[in-house]
Order: C-alpha cells, then sequence, then structure tokens
C-alpha cells in the first residue's frame, strides 16, 4: 500500500504510484521496522530535482527495484524543504561517510533513527565506478544480517559525531570587524574575473556573498569591490542561466561561465537574487539592474503566485521528460515564429545558431555581456517568443507554499516595492503577508507552520520560517508605513526566542521546543545556498530592534555573534548573510524617523541603498524613536546621536550620504528607557 496520494507534498506525491511501499516520515515507519527487525531506507529529495526524478524513472519504478526494497528494507520518502530538519541531520551524516552531499539522498537507518550508512544518487546499473542500486541495497542488508555488530558501532559513532556543531559554546569577547575584511579578501581570491562568481564549475549565484560585497562598496571608496559585483551580475544576467525571455533565474550554472544552467527555477533564487539587483541598481542607477530586478519580480508573481498572495516553491527542470526542453530553442523555430525580416536581428541578439549551444539547441543568452537594455525590436521579438513559448508544455510545478521562501521574497518585494514606488507590487506583498498569517499561522495558538499545499498546513514551522519572517514583516512595515506589521514582528520575534533558542549557549535550534524529538537537535548555523536560521535572525532582530528601542531582541543578536565568533574568525567566508549583522553591530544601525505625510522625504529613503539604515514612516507604533518629534520632518539618527531635523530632501539626503557625519550641532537623543 502506497500512503503518499495525500501527502501535502508534490513530491511525495510524485511518487504515490510507485510499486515501493513508500511511507512518508512516521512513527509508524519506524514501528513496523522494528517490529520486523529490518532497517530503514530513507530518500530525501525535492520535485525540482533533475537527479531525484532520474533515480526514480531508473529505480523507484521499477516492479523488480522495488520488490527488493519492500522485502528488505522499510522505505521512507521525505521532501527535504518540508523537513528541512531531517534532512540536515542525515545530510551531515553522509557528508561524514561519503565528503560530499545532495540530493536525491539515500540513507539507511536503523529502527531507532541513528544511521550507518548512505549515499546520493545510485543508478540502477553499476556505471562510471559507482555500484548498481540494487547491489547497494543488497550489501547493506547482508552487513544488517550478518554483521549487526559493525553496523550498530557505526550508527553510534555517526549519530555522536552529529551532535558537535549544535553544541558550539560562545565566546567571551565580541566579534571584531575584522572578520568582514577576511570575507572580503577571501572573495577576492575567489573571484572569477573573466567570468564574474566564485570558484569553479558548477557555479552558483553565492548572492550572500554578492550582498557582503555591495555593503562593502556601499561607502564609494572601493571601487574594486563594486567591479566584483558588477562583474557577476552582468555576466550571470547575460547567461543562460538567466531566462531571456520569461525572467527569472535557473539554480545554479553547470559551467564556469554561467551559459548552462541546471534549468530548475526556485522561489528562493529569486528572493534573493532580485534583491541582489535591486540593491546594485539603488547604488548604480544602472537601468539594467533595475531591468533584471522587475523581469525577476515579474516571473514570480505571474507563474509562481497563488491567487490568494502565496507563493509556489519552484519549476522543475525538466518537461515532458527532458530537461531544458521548455527554454531551449532551434534556429528555425526562432525564424518561424518572427519571420525573415525580423529573425535576424534576435537571432544576434541571442546568440542562436543553427549548431545549436546544448544538445543541439539554443540556450538564449546575451554575447555582448551587459549589454542588456532591449531596443524596442528585440524588446517586440521577446514578446513574441514569449507568447509562442507559453504554447509549450510547462515544467512541472511544486504548488506547495513554503513559509520561509515566502517570507524571503516577500522582503524584497516589500524592498522592491517601496524603491520603485510600484504600487501594484506592494499591494501584492501586503496580500503575502496577509495570505501567511491567515493560512501558515495556526488560529488556535499562533503556532506557525512550515508548509501549505491547496488549503492544508501540516508541518510545525522551524526556525528559519520565524526568523524569515521576522524579517519580512519588519521590511512590510518600512515599505508601507502600517504599524500593523511591526506588530507581526514583535510577535513572532517573541515566539521565535521563545521555541528555538538555546539557553545554553545562545542560538536558535532549528526544531522547536514543541517539535517531533529526533537524534539530534540540530542547529542551522552556516550559510548555503540558503542563508542560515540564525543568519536571518541575528540582522532581522537588530533592524527590528532599532525600530522598536527594545533591548532583548539586539541582546539576542549579540548573543548569536559571540556564539558563531570562532567559526567566524576561522572561515568568515561561510557566514556571508551572518557578517551583515556584523557589520550592522559593529558600524550601528542608522535609525531615520519622518514624520507626518511626507511622501517625498520617504521615497528618498526609499529609493537609497542604506544597508545598515531602519525606517520609521506613516502610524506610529510603541517606540521611542517617535518621541518629542515635530510632524513633517525627517530625524537621522545614529549611536544616539541625531543630525538636525530637516524638511528639505536635500539636506536629507545629504545626511544619508556615506560622507555625511553628525556635527557639533547635534540633538543628543536620550539612552533607552529615559
Amino acid at each position: 500500500m502506497n500512503r503518499l496520494a495525500d501527502q501535502t507534498s508534490p513530491y511525495l506525491r510524485q511518487h504515490k504510484d510507485n510499486p515501493v511501499d513508500w511511507y512518508p516520515w512516521s512513527e509508524e515507519a519506524f514501528e513496523r521496522a522494528k517490529a520486523e527487525d529490518k532497517p530503514v531506507l530513507l530518500s530525501v529529495g525535492y520535485s525540482a530535482c533533475h537527479w531525484c526524478h532520474v533515480m526514480a524513472h531508473e529505480s523507484f519504478e521499477d516492479p523488480g527495484v522495488a520488490a527488493v526494497m519492500n522485502e528488505l528494507f522499510v522505505n521512507i520518502k521525505v521532501d527535504r524543504e518540508e523537513r528541512p530538519d531531517v534532512d540536515g541531520i542525515y545530510m551531515e551524516a553522509v557528508q561524514a561517510l561519503t565528503g560530499h552531499g545532495g540530493w536525491p539522498m539515500t540513507v539507511f537507518l536503523r529502527p531507532d533513527k541513528r544511521p550507518f550508512y548512505g549515499g546520493t544518487y545510485y543508478p540502477k546499473e553499476p556505471r562510471h565506478g559507482m555500484p548498481g542500486f540494487v547491489q547497494v541495497l543488497q550489501a547493506v542488508r547482508e552487513a544488517w544480517d550478518e554483521r549487526r555488530g559493525e553496523v550498530d558501532d557505526q550508527a553510534g559513532r555517526l549519530t555522536e559525531a552529529l551532535g558537535h556543531v549544535a553544541e558550539l559554546t560562545p565566546s567571551s569577547s565580541a566579534v571584531d570587524r575584522g572578520v568582514l575584511d577576511g570575507a572580503v579578501a577571501t572573495l577576492r581570491s575567489m573571484f572569477d574575473s573573466q567570468s564574474g562568481g566564485f570558484g569553479q564549475a558548477p557555479k552558483f549565484p553565492q548572492e550572500s556573498s554578492l550582498e557582503l560585497l555591495l555593503r562593502a562598496s556601499a561607502g564609494g571608496d572601493r571601487p574594486e569591490l563594486l567591479s566584483m559585483v558588477t562583474t557577476t551580475l552582468d555576466a550571470m544576467a547575460s547567461g543562460g542561466i538567466y531566462d531571456h525571455l520569461g525572467g527569472g533565474f535557473a539554480r545554479y550554472s553547470v559551467d564556469a561561465f554561467w551559459m548552462v544552467p541546471h534549468f530548475e527555477k526556485m522561489l528562493y533564487n529569486q528572493a534573493l537574487l532580485g534583491r541582489a539587483y535591486l540593491h546594485a541598481w539603488q547604488l548604480t542607477d544602472d537601468v539594467r539592474y533595475r531591468q533584471v530586478m522587475e523581469e525577476t519580480i515579474g516571473y514570480v508573481l505571474r507563474d509562481l503566485r497563488h491567487p490568494d498572495g502565496g507563493l509556489y516553491s519552484a519549476e522543475d527542470a525538466d518537461s515532458e521528460g527532458e530537461e531544458g526542453k521548455f527554454y531551449v530553442w532551434r534556429q528555425h523555430e526562432i525564424e518561424d515564429v518572427l519571420g525573415p525580416d525580423e529573425a535576424p536581428a534576435a537571432l544576434d541578439w541571442w546568440g542562436v545558431t543553427d549548431a545549436g549551444n546544448f544538445e543541439g539547441a539554443n540556450i538564449l543568452h546575451r554575447p555582448a555581456r551587459g549589454d542588456l537594455v532591449r531596443p524596442p525590436h528585440i524588446e517586440r521579438a521577446r514578446e513574441r517568443l514569449f507568447e509562442a513559448r507559453e504554447g509549450r508544455v510547462r515544467p512541472g510545478l511544486d504548488d506547495k507554499v513554503l513559509t520561509e521562501w515566502n517570507a524571503l521574497f516577500l522582503s524584497t518585494l516589500a524592498e522592491a516595492a517601496a524603491a520603485t514606488r510600484n504600487e501594484a507590487w506592494m499591494g501584492q506583498a501586503v496580500q503575502t503577508g496577509e495570505f501567511l498569517l491567515r493560512e501558515l499561522r495556526r488560529s488556535a495558538d499562533g503556532r506557525w507552520l512550515r508548509a501549505w499545499q491547496d488549503g492544508r498546513a501540516n508541518h510545525l514551522g522551524y526556525a528559519n520560517d520565524y526568523a524569515a519572517l521576522v524579517d519580512a514583516f519588519t521590511r512590510l512595515a518600512e515599505a508601507t508605513g502600517q504599524a500593523r506589521w511591526i506588530d507581526e514582528a514583535r510577535r513572532t520575534a517573541d515566539a521565535m526566542l521563545d521555541l528555538f533558542w538555546d539557553e545554553a549557549n545562545g542560538g536558535l535550534f532549528t526544531t522547536g521546543k514543541d517539535a517531533e524529538q529526533l537524534i539530534t537537535r540540530p542547529k542551522d548555523l552556516f550559510d548555503s545556498a540558503l542563508p542560515a536560521a540564525n543568519s536571518v535572525a541575528g540582522v532581522a532582530l537588530l533592524r527590528l530592534g532599532a525600530l522598536v528601542d527594545e533591548v532583548r531582541y539586539t541582546e539576542h543578536a549579540d548573543a548569536i555573534l559571540r556564539l558563531l565568533a570562532g567559526p567566524l574568525e576561522r572561515q568568515p567566508s561561510a557566514f556571508a548573510h551572518l557578517l551583515e549583522a556584523v557589520d550592522m553591530a559593529t558600524a550601528g544601525a542608522t535609525e531615520i524617523v519622518i514624520t507626518g505625510d511626507r511622501p517625498d522625504l520617504v521615497a528618498a529613503v526609499h529609493r537609497r541603498y542604506l544597508p545598515n539604515a531602519v525606517l520609521a514612516w506613516g502610524e506610529r507604533y510603541p517606540s521611542p524613536l517617535w518621541d518629542g518629534r515635530a510632524e513633517g520632518m525627517a530625524y537621522v539618527c545614529k549611536n544616539y546621536a541625531c543630525g538636525l531635523p530637516t524638511a528639505d530632501v536635500d539636506e536629507l539626503v545629504r545626511q544619508l550620504s556615506p560622507a555625511a557625519a553628525v556635527d557639533d550641532s547635534i540633538e543628543r537623543a536620550a539612552a533607552p528607557g529615559q
């Protein structure tokens, strides 16, 4: 009996017709394994994962392979996006065993959930030095039956090693600002000056690293760092990793120069890259970065948006069984759509040839790197090709709504709507916030949940969800001037600290104190494709604390930095997003208050890239920032010192400039609580 048909995860439902006797992650499965003295086969993946589909087609859909799985194991399927706690624990085990990780992930467990062997993708038949999947299954079961003592020893050693990250103890001293220079130096050493980005193929966008360099460039005196960012942004948006017809980015490039993407499109990439292009436009005023940002946001709101405001997780790499088929073009297909008069210019603009650049077809790209602003005749060609492409079979859609990823995009959308004064986007940002409150917060007790699909939300939210929500609600308040979002940010921050905080060492556990007890209670500490929960929380708590002048929030952010001070010193580039909190904590937040009906002053702030600034305007909420402020004025304060209030846009802009300093004619702000 297959038990996946009624799951909220589209990935699990993709496997509902497999001949494998799958269970979702459940005590029922482990109880059966215990009763029958069988090991557990845990298979973890996600719906947009190409190699997950390959392994499914080769093995899980094969009756012969399934029969072996069913005879020898109790089989569990997990969507890593719904259960990042399960994924994180067992991925750490696989990395310890093999030195690498990835998805699909295949892990073998004792009935008490302790892992003893694992890997990633296994082909059905042996090839390229890899054993066949059935060989692996038989060898693991033989070890279970014949060498149980060795299996138990391995499980014990692995499980003991898994808890070490969560046992990290805090430093007695504050984080030194020098770690920022260390991280920048590391990025400079890894930078690909020819193609942009960091390291070699496969190449990931590393959005948090780009944001760190943008921060370092914001003072205007580090042009070489800004050049690293613009070179990378230009190369990515010119390459095949960017969808030149519909907007949005694929997850990564299989080559070093951004040409051939891994074609799946993830919501979190659009959130993080959309923000990087937004900030680059704010910093440089270069219209091409605004265009890429607008098209990326446009893609999400067009193709990943639930009618009520929630945002879907991803689109698949495959359609009609072929990777990238939806996106690639033969030269004659473009000629058929555009005709002999318009096709030549379009072929030249997107580098299309008869030979192609991907298995005989063409991934559209921009050969003139950085030349992205399309003239009218090319824009018309883009519209016609986009319409023609809409007639193709689309890649599979993962239509679950993940709280964390929605919150990440909501932060970007709110910022972008405010910066561009796009009222439609602002309305959609508010609608997304309201969707999350309505569908993903349990009405009985206010507990946030992880994922929603078709009216159902089952899994408890994680620290990642709460941290991203605090940031999103804070930025939504700054974008709209509505006090309700500050209230929601505070409510969520308070719940986060209650549910996830480690009272012994500091930092946030991944799972709440009310969650299922796994073999270890993990902490998400290292920034990777997604910023870690503790990194997001560090930034969000500092910003919220500055807006409401609540020392409890800033003290918890400081505790996160002290917890990670040692690893930050040793490996600063592994904490690129956390370094944004280091920057804000060590430089100090700039607090901007605008009173009364002054949309011109508000717009002047929103338009600028001010990474360490927070903005209070519109509806007043409980905070000393508002005390004693005259109507219709702007106040710029830092470290409890404020410049002279101003009603003049030019003077406000001057005070916000990197060169501005608070002079002797300052109004000293009262210390907190006075």
